[in-house]
């Protein structure tokens, strides 16, 4: 299974809408890093929908359909919100994590989540 976690400014765009919308298209990736990342995505993958600024949480879960690597854009259709989010502060609280790219790299937008981790954070997030 290939998972990914996107990150997103609640303020933006959050979790609740996508829900409401129960789709979008997913743009405005800059970083190469991330570009690379997103570009390797494929339709039926799994995503984690990060909040960044004060909230810092895993909020839901997103499936990709119709990518678009190209241009770096992918399209997104809502899945679930975690019943709890899952902070970033209790990720690093979890050695499991210490090689997570969001723990690692945490400024990085797009990144792949290992089977392990998506599995955990789920778990977490019940």
């Amino acid at each position: 299974m290939t998972a990914w976690l996107l990150k997103t400014e609640p303020e933006t765009y959050s979790i609740a809408d996508l829900q409401r919308e129960k789709r979008t298209r997913w743009e405005g990736v800059k970083n190469a890093a991330a570009l690379i990342n997103l570009r390797k995505m494929a339709t039926g993958d799994d995503v984690l929908i990060y909040h960044t600024g004060k909230e810092k949480a895993v909020v839901g879960i997103a499936r990709l359909f119709t990518p678009d690597p190209k241009d770096g854009v992918v399209e997104l259709e809502f899945l679930k919100p975690l019943k709890r989010p899952v902070t970033l502060a209790a990720i690093k609280a979890d050695k499991a994590f210490k090689e997570f790219a969001l723990v690692k790299i945490s400024r990085l937008s797009a990144m792949p989540v290992s089977a392990e981790h998506y599995k955990r954070i789920l778990k977490m997030g019940a």
